[in-house]
């Protein structure tokens, strides 16, 4: 069997303590394996398996268990069982419920003496087992592990369809006992599929009807009510879950369909210190999808075994620093008539102005009647709603009562945002009709509040709950909650999606006040300041910051709908010194210029401030946009969803260092109290040098700030890899960036990790070639990918052209020729496409690992298609 050391193998006999009888147990056992290393195990794992799989599920940890230790590494024990009925443990002819799963499975350990200690691992339904056998043995429990699981169902909703249809009288028998239906099946979600050996192997100890008789039993066993003989039990396991207070991982496949993330979400209230990873795109078969195996040796290195109690992940919060909530400003302008928010933005025209007055009594009121329906503190509210007065009093309104706002924006579309909202898995979901229906029809979770009145019909179909005029109204009643603590839980933010699926970032109410207190520090940003921003973020910034903000005229999801003129009424609108954009958006402002009048300009003279972020921006770029405000300082913040505002330069800095030999974008000096430092590239392209502020090192970024994110939500694999935690200077960020610090100390950026190209010669970050390429006159944008193998990967450019041309393929001889020249890279190809592939929330980054893909197919003679 693929994967499986015969060595590892074991049969034992077991007494029933209840029966008397005994029965023979196989299971996998490393300890043989470890006393002939000559190493003393410092715990054990004990492994179970559920339906209809066997320990063999567990191959890929035993054999990682036996390497590390021999590589000498703390060596743990695993001992996979075998369940009575099932793999090639002993049939024994009687139904086993779950209680009785449970004894067995003490009567086993019983037999062999096991001392701890000892960390459970379970999936499937061996996940319950293993948890009761957690919540029976304290004395000997370190830690709690699972994959995929359930330890309980809400009253009143139905059990999984696929589980429901195996169970149904009649169906039972004919799909787990008298066919290997059932296990064809869970056998076939594993993606991509199983090897056929694999599938042989987990096929191999169920080849008749009497010994598929434990698979039937598995799901009959399944309580669908309390009037189930094993709900009580599963009761009793999950309210001991609750108690536990135990280390606790929890490795999760999104994409099962029976074990869905209803029942993570149930798992994480039972046991709210454990550490979370969702393996995006990963299934039912999490085991045969992911290096689960690595992760849980990780995670026991990490976690050890010396106590039993969890602690909380080391934030590296003063806790004496002074904080000041986000919604102050709004307390302190409560009885102020002026503007505080103008929406320019509003569909079919028109503005909308709403006084700090208005918004304030309108987020008590939400703050208040949200929690008049139930909504606690930490509860999760996804915001489905556009960027508006309507959403800037929703987040304010859930931030004032402690709730946990969700904001994943429609950029990401209809798949990435359900991906964002399912992993969230919110309490409640506050929506426009387009919102609710994508939330019903994709089966998102949560209570459903409606922003918009609606008929009976629509309501009723919508599932939803209550209008936020409702909730508005009960709030004009109710009393305001307890406001939440400064390291309570504030918001999730999603990132992109630009380098992968999109993140969930989480955030502090005191890291959301640092950053409030930087960009005000920095920008100068007072009561009369104003802000105009055609970055959605940003525009929820503005009540924060105690000044009157303004969203241009334009699709909000998509910047570069956002005009010259648009600009410009806004301004005139708020009389705002400021105006935050993304390079998207300043690009089409930048190119719709031609349209202004002699107000317009007016209006853009009297900005005193012009700032660029959302992915770094050029020289000419930054200085086209500065011919609009003649009168602005442009800047060019460098940033990112896990900490939003980290260096800025203006353009007059980035002039001065354009003589430079320096290749990148510069992107400035840290804000403040923020740290910048490189980790430096090894040839393989992996950032493995000690972060260092050496200049002229290419690297990776990494940075620490006091707004800097708390954690990836439910990421914890990702959050591991992205920090580093040191004793002398804190918690620090793995950006994913590449580029350098100067000898001022000026960051420069290259690039993105995953699109260095590794070349005989090093490893080349493609920003710096980009820049020279885009200094010929047929080139609007650039792009340069590799292809080839790794370690000798040749530079292609990818080009947008001035003119663009119609179709993708090879660029014109004269443009190859003359970019040929430009580029101090050697160029193995030049290719030209109508436009390039981006990130959809920027519009702005090029999605290099696409088109690499794409240059590749193309070049070696496939169909040319655009990428």
């Amino acid at each position: 069997m693929p994967g499986l050391d015969p060595r590892w193998s074991r049969t034992r006999l077991v007494p029933d303590s209840r029966s008397g009888s005994a029965h023979e147990w196989h299971y996998l056992d490393t300890l043989d394996e470890l006393q002939k290393l000559g190493v003393r195990p410092v715990g054990t794992i004990l492994a179970v398996h559920g339906n209809p799989t066997w320990s063999y599920l567990w191959r890929d940890l035993v054999s990682a268990s036996v390497r590390a230790a021999d590589a000498g590494q703390p060596a743990w024990r695993v001992i996979a069982v075998d369940q009575l009925d099932m793999g090639f443990s002993a049939r024994t002819g009687v139904t086993r419920p779950l209680a009785q799963r449970v004894r067995d499975l003490a009567d086993f350990t019983d037999s062999l003496a096991l001392d701890g200690p000892v960390v459970t691992l379970g999936h499937d339904w061996g996940g319950v087992v293993a948890f009761g056998w957690a919540v029976d043995h304290p004395d000997l429990l370190a830690g709690v592990m699972s994959l995929n699981t359930a330890a309980h169902h809400p009253a009143g909703v139905p059990i999984p369809a696929p589980l429901r249809l195996a169970g149904t009288r009649g169906v039972l028998a004919a799909s787990t006992e008298t066919t290997s239906a059932f296990l064809n099946t869970t056998l076939r979600l594993a993606r991509p599929a199983l090897d056929p050996a694999v599938r042989d192997a987990y096929r191999a100890p169920y080849g008749s009807a009497e010994r598929r008789r434990g698979i039937g039993g598995f799901v009959a066993d399944i309580p669908t009510d309390a009037r189930h003989e094993s709900f009580a039990e599963l009761q009793r396991i999950a309210a001991g879950v609750a108690k536990l207070t135990v280390p606790a991982l929890l490795l999760w496949g999104p994409r099962d369909p029976i074990f869905g993330d209803r029942y993570l979400d149930d798992l994480v209230d039972r046991l709210p210190h454990a550490d979370v990873h969702r393996f995006e795109g990963a299934g039912h078969l999490i085991a045969e999808e992911r290096d689960y195996a690595g992760a849980v040796l990780d995670w026991l290195s990490e976690r050890g075994t010396t106590s039993g109690t969890a602690t909380a992940p080391d934030t590296d919060t003063d806790m004496s620093a002074s904080f000041t909530p986000l919604w102050a400003a709004l307390d302190n302008r409560r009885a102020d008539a002026d503007d505080a928010v103008i929406d320019m933005a509003v569909r079919g025209g028109g503005e909308r102005h709403v006084s700090w007055q208005q918004l304030d009594d309108r987020v008590r009121r939400i703050a208040a009647g949200l929690a008049s329906v139930g909504v606690q503190k930490g509860h999760r509210v996804s915001v489905l709603v556009p960027p508006g007065p309507t959403l800037t009093a929703i987040v304010y309104g859930c931030l004032r009562m402690g709730a946990v706002v969700v904001v994943a924006d429609a950029g990401l579309g209809v798949q990435g945002l359900s991906r964002a909202v399912r992993g969230a898995w919110p309490d409640v979901i506050i929506g426009e009709a387009r919102g609710l229906a994508a939330a019903r029809a994709l089966g998102w979770p949560g209570m459903r509040i409606s922003v918009a009145r609606l008929p009976w019909a629509s309501r009723r179909l919508l599932a939803v709950d209550y209008t936020l005029g409702e909730i508005v109204e009960r709030g004009t009643s109710a009393p305001l909650p307890v406001e939440p603590a400064a390291d309570d839980p504030a918001a999730i933010l999603f990132t992109s999606g630009s380098t992968g699926p999109a993140k969930g970032v989480a955030y502090t109410h005191r890291q959301l006040s640092a950053l409030r207190d930087v960009l005000a520090a920095h920008f100068g940003i007072d009561e009369e300041t104003g802000l105009v921003t055609g970055f959605a973020p940003f525009a929820l910034l503005g009540p924060a910051l105690g000044t009157r903000s303004a969203t241009p005229a334009m699709d909000v999801s998509a910047p570069r709908t956002l005009t010259a003129r648009a600009v410009a009424a806004a301004v005139r609108a708020s009389d705002s010194r400021i105006v935050f954009l993304s390079p998207a958006a300043i690009l089409n402002v930048v190119a719709t210029a031609g349209a202004l009048d002699a107000d317009d300009r007016a209006a853009l003279a009297t900005v005193r401030t012009f700032l660029s972020t959302g992915a770094p921006v050029g020289e000419a770029l930054l200085a086209a946009a500065a011919e609009l405000m003649p009168n602005a300082e442009p800047h060019t913040p460098y940033g990112m969803t896990e900490c939003l505002l980290m260096t800025d330069v203006t353009l007059d800095g980035i002039r001065a260092v354009g003589g430079a030999a320096d290749r990148g974008v510069c992107v400035g000096s840290p804000i403040g109290a923020n740290r910048v430092l490189i980790s430096a590239l090894d040839a393989d392209g992996a950032a493995v040098g000690a972060p260092r502020s050496t200049p002229g090192v290419l690297g990776e970024v990494v940075i620490s700030a006091a707004h800097l994110k708390t954690a990836y939500d439910r990421l914890w694999l990702t959050d591991r890899i992205s920090t580093l935690n040191t004793p002398d200077d804190g918690r620090w960020h793995r950006t994913g960036d590449v580029g350098h610090l100067d000898a001022e100390g000026r960051l420069w950026i290259e690039g993105r990790l995953p699109h260095v190209l590794t070349t005989a010669e090093g490893p080349l970050a493609p920003v710096g070639p980009e820049q020279q390429i885009e200094g010929s006159a047929f080139v609007r944008r650039a792009a340069l990918v590799g292809v080839g193998p790794a370690g000798l990967r040749q530079a292609v450019a990818v080009i947008e052209t001035l003119p663009a041309v119609t179709r993708p393929g090879l660029a014109a001889p004269d443009v190859t020729g003359d970019i040929r020249e430009r580029s101090s890279v050697p160029l193995v190809a030049v290719l030209a496409v109508p436009s390039l592939p981006t990130d959809i929330r920027h519009n702005s980054k090029i999605d290099r690992t696409r088109l690499s893909v794409w240059a590749e197919r193309t070049l070696a003679g496939g169909r040319i298609t655009s990428p």
